[in-house]
């Protein structure tokens, strides 16, 4: 096996499918855009599966990239060695095109060729038939015809080898394992067995069939083949460990917490285990933060997943005597050092990244606090009953009221030579639960949508919008919510969701984020954090009590923050603009797919099978700037859907519209259907500037600008920044590009002269070697060896040797810094008489330590064992006379 950095492995599985004609798709957001019913991308396939379907893909039929996934479901078991939330699935795809010939064989290669396995320690399963489908012989067949041994092929059932849905395309799948030198655990030994013999490296899925709603399987029109290798878990196997956090993608985190917490990873399992929880929960909260979709940690939905993983890594953090200082330069460490290079976007997002979690840890640490003085109460009052348990109601008002966790109730209680009644615990939290359930659980029912939210009230409490005419209402508290149940107060400190009867306040819709402000009582100052629409025609006020108590049934001032509704209206006004501008500039073809509108940008996603160029960007730019200057009015009239319809005002395809929809006209240049909240004029938008334009799906193109005040401190930045680069170059912002070309010019001028040098060198190292031609049965062949050359330069010899020899085999070793590259090369000629590069290579490879192969006309290898290389020479006469017909 060949050791790897996490970067390498990436880059050498996208070059290996980009070499076999596959196009590298790119990946996507990490949260679910919401079509298969997940909160997150749980899988490499999760993207394309309208694909697998049958809908064309617009980059071809072979797609393979390395995709992000985070899977919380066994957010428990993370701890140990091999669990992790965020992990990366390298996968490559067949779209009708090939399938289980060219899978198995490229497999093999990838295998063998390129990760360094030799065959003997490998094996492969297939499926062994059952009633519903025949045995996969043909997938045996093409797996030993690859290279596995027949003896290391396994037959087993459906539930180890068959992949599919409910109902639609399913088929065999073959997954490939190592086999490590230890004896077997008994007869049945085999892969699957949890003996630790065999390794899971990878697995191929061919869809071949597909099962209709009866349960019957027809032959599938269009086959796929999908194929996924987890990274984290093949990097750690081929960097001879099971243990993933001791991979490049842990290593750095883990010494820094070894150093700021005085503790050793491995010596001590329970802080080796709170190392790997914090490190894990930290990488992926950083990845969602950091993702373009800037996830946020909130009570429902993806954001209450990710304000657990924050929650966990800050408890996990106490244990380990951390401080928030030392969380933040932890996720500093994935930002700038582990994922700098494959994850650029983390770079962009660094100080939000930072900013958020910060914000995040502060306030769970402010519950800890408070949460602390009511641990104290109770300690002192078992105590001073002479108790020694503290009971589970107790211990779950902590964790209920408080946030506090249950383990840290117990570690606390230790302290104090006091137990938890920990059932007791877990029974009140059933009952909550049960009680959250009856009385219409808003957090639970907002993350499905399901059924109405705040059951009891009245169908006639309903929330009256006011925002679009003024910011300022009075009005009455209808009702109160925690996250968990219906309640009649919030008091200070608390966080909740309050209705009223009369709001000026945007509930987050059609891509706008709902408002922030406060809502005032003679005594009480509730700030509203985000506003949410909920069914049956209300509008919730999400946020915390700043001061006094707010009440049910209370008389309240709502007052939107004119500032922020400002800068979304700016954003939202020129989303309208910047459509329009599209479909002049690209096609009336595009269309919306997405947008985002909040007070410090807008996004907006459409249709679009290419990335835009530079001139169509700059022009779709300058027509909404002409927009901007023209001062056009913005107009907003009610009327019925067909009457808008009539008007030619653009609608988002798949939405649903009521009998009266607002249409919004900005002059005569754009009409569209939307419920949103705008500017007066286009003027007030000030200016626009695209800042990103990107790809975010298959046929779906992503545009970021800025308008009003974001977009000057962008000029201004800008501006900035160029002074400093001119600066360094010693120039002025006006010649800044004309130094760069120079400096660019002498560089590659250098490059050039270098190589040449390296060249002239390795051909002089290795001297005259065309007296040392070969005979074999009517081949000549060239064996020889050479110091200090790497891999370029080998093929460049080579290709010299070859040129040279006009026919025949050419085979080149190399030692450098203790390593062994290998080249071979043979012409037509030679391979008319059946000499194979590859298999010359592979024949000799493991002289060296080494194994690899490659094409019939060219090969390399790589091994360990420089003292190898006289006996591989020799060995290549003996391999090539073994070819020759």
């Amino acid at each position: 096996m060949k050791q790897f950095t996490s970067k390498e492995l990436r880059n050498a599985w996208k070059e290996f499918y980009k070499e076999r004609g596959h196009v590298d798709c790119g990946a996507v957001s990490l949260v679910s855009d919401g079509s298969t019913g997940v909160l997150f991308n749980v899988a490499g396939m999760q993207p394309l599966m309208p694909y697998l379907l049958g809908q064309k893909h617009p980059m071809g039929t072979r797609l393979t990239n390395v995709q992000g996934c985070v899977r919380t479901n066994d957010i428990d078991s993370v701890g140990d060695k091999s669990h992790v939330t965020f992990f990366e699935m390298m996968g490559s795809w067949s779209l009708g095109d090939y399938f289980k010939k060219e899978r198995c064989q490229w497999s093999f290669e990838l295998l063998t060729q390129v990760l360094g396995f030799d065959r003997d320690h490998l094996a492969a399963t297939v499926f062994a038939g059952d009633e519903n489908a025949p045995r996969d012989e043909e997938g045996a067949q093409y797996r030993i015809e690859s290279g596995f041994k027949p003896e290391n092929i396994y037959y087993l059932p459906a539930d180890d080898n068959w992949w599919g849905l409910e109902y639609g395309p399913c088929g065999p799948d073959s997954e490939m394992f190592y086999i490590a030198d230890v004896p077997d655990c008994g007869p049945n030994c085999g892969p699957g067995c949890d003996c630790g013999k065999y390794t899971e490296l990878g697995n191929d899925v061919f869809m071949q069939y597909e099962k209709h709603h009866d349960g019957h399987l027809t032959p599938l029109k269009q086959k796929n083949v999908d194929t996924g290798w987890g990274l984290e878990r093949i990097l750690a196997f081929l960097n001879g460990t099971k243990d993933v956090y001791q991979t490049d993608l842990f290593t750095s985190a883990i010494a820094y917490v070894e150093k700021a917490s005085g503790s050793k990873y491995g010596e001590d399992e329970a802080k080796t285990k709170s190392m790997r929880i914090l490190s894990d929960h930290l990488r992926t909260s950083v990845m969602l933060i950091g993702d373009e979709a800037k996830l946020l940690p909130s009570n429902a939905g993806a954001g209450y997943v990710l304000r657990r993983l924050i929650r966990r890594a800050v408890r996990h953090g106490r244990i380990l005597g951390l401080k928030k200082e030392d969380l933040l330069k932890v996720a500093s460490i994935y930002i700038d050092e582990v994922y700098s290079d494959s994850y650029p976007l983390l770079i962009k997002n660094r100080e939000f990244i930072l900013s958020e979690l910060q914000k995040e840890i502060e306030r769970f640490e402010s519950t800890l606090e408070n949460g602390m003085k009511e641990l104290n109460k109770i300690l002192s009052s078992v105590k001073s009953e002479n108790k020694d348990v503290i009971d589970g109601k107790s211990a779950f008002y902590l964790y209920d009221t408080f946030g506090f966790p249950i383990e840290l109730t117990v570690e606390m209680a230790q302290e104090d030579n006091l137990k938890v009644d920990e059932d007791g615990f877990y029974k009140a939290m059933e009952e909550q639960k049960q009680k959250a359930r009856d009385n219409a659980n808003f957090s639970a029912k907002l993350a499905v949508g399901s059924a109405a939210l705040f059951d009891s009230l009245e169908e006639s409490v309903t929330t009256e919008f006011v925002g679009y005419d003024s910011l300022e209402a009075e009005s009455c508290v209808a009702a109160i919510a925690t996250e968990d149940a219906l309640t009649d107060s919030l008091t200070e400190g608390q966080s909740g969701t309050i209705v009223v009867l009369k709001t000026p306040f945007y509930a987050t819709m059609g891509g706008q984020v709902g408002d922030k402000g406060i809502i005032k009582t003679a005594g009480a100052e509730f700030k509203v954090l985000d506003t949410i629409k909920l069914p049956n025609g209300r509008v919730g006020h999400v946020g915390e009590v700043v001061s006094g108590t707010i009440n049910k049934n209370d008389n309240v001032t709502l007052k939107v923050d004119t500032e922020l509704r400002s800068s979304t209206c700016r954003n939202h006004s020129a989303t309208h603009l910047l459509q329009k501008a599209l479909q002049e500039v690209l096609g009336g073809d595009v269309e919306q797919q997405g947008s985002y509108q909040d007070p410090d940008r807008t996004r907006f996603d459409f249709s679009y099978g290419q990335a835009m160029t530079k001139d169509q960007i700059a022009e779709v730019e300058k027509r909404v700037n002409e927009k901007v200057l023209a001062s056009l009015s913005v107009d907003t009239k009610v009327m019925s859907l067909e009457e808008a319809k009539k008007t030619g005002a653009m609608a988002l395809f798949g939405e649903k519209y009521g009998e009266s929809v607002r249409v919004v006209n900005m002059g005569d240049w754009s009409i569209e259907l939307c419920g949103g909240t705008h500017v007066k004029n286009t003027a007030q938008i000030g200016q626009f500037k695209i800042v990103s334009e990107s790809g975010v799906a298959a046929g779906v193109r992503r545009i970021e600008a800025l308008t009003g005040d974001n977009a000057r401190n962008y000029y201004e930045k800008l501006e900035s920044d160029l002074k400093d680069a001119a600066a360094v170059l010693k120039t002025t912002p006006a010649e800044l590009a004309n130094q760069i070309k120079k400096l660019q010019d002498e560089l590659k001028a250098l490059k050039s002269e270098n190589e040449s040098l390296k060249s002239a060198q390795a051909k002089e190292a290795l001297g005259d070697v065309m007296n040392q031609v070969q005979d074999i049965k009517g081949v000549k062949l060239i064996a020889s060896s050479v110091s200090g050359v790497d891999m370029n330069g080998l093929r460049d010899l080579g290709d010299q040797l070859k040129s040279k020899l006009g026919e025949g085999v050419v085979l080149l070793m190399s030692d450098t810094d203790g390593k062994v590259s290998l080249m071979a090369m043979a012409t037509d000629g030679a391979m008319a008489k059946g000499a194979h590069a590859g298999n010359l290579v592979k024949g000799i490879a493991a002289l060296v330590g080494g194994g690899g192969g490659g094409r019939p006309n060219m090969a390399q290898a790589g091994g360990k064992n420089p003292a190898g290389i006289p006996e591989a020479l020799k060995e290549a006469a003996k391999v090539l006379e073994g070819q020759i017909k």
